[in-house]
């Protein structure tokens, strides 16, 4: 059995659970923050017989595509009086970050 792991972007996280659910597969999300733009992600976890990773990873594929927005970046630490205009960055977001674990033992209680 294996548990994967996958850190979505929170824009594709409800596309990816539905996904998963016409495939049936059962999937927990939690709400989670981090990356460099400190936005909202979501980290699926998806617990699945070894033969079925392959599918759990094309519907991942399917599901969450990188795409580029504009941002605009945290200003420095300025004295009072003075006047920061940020110019927007342009970062990738989106994809999905997954690790595929081992599990040696799961039970339903």
């Amino acid at each position: 059995m294996k548990l994967i792991v996958s850190i979505v972007n929170g824009d594709d996280a409800h596309d990816l659970t539905e996904a998963l659910k016409q495939e049936g597969f059962q999937s927990t999300t939690i709400s989670t923050t981090g990356g460099f733009l400190r936005e909202g992600n979501a980290t699926i976890l998806i617990g699945i017989a070894d033969d079925k990773v392959g599918a759990v990873m094309n519907v991942i594929r399917e599901n969450c595509h990188r795409r580029t927005q504009y941002v605009n970046p945290l200003p420095p630490v300025m004295e009072p009086g003075e006047l920061y205009m940020p110019n927007p960055v342009e970062v990738e977001v989106g994809g999905a970050t997954i690790f595929v674990l081992n599990v040696e033992r799961a039970e339903r209680v």
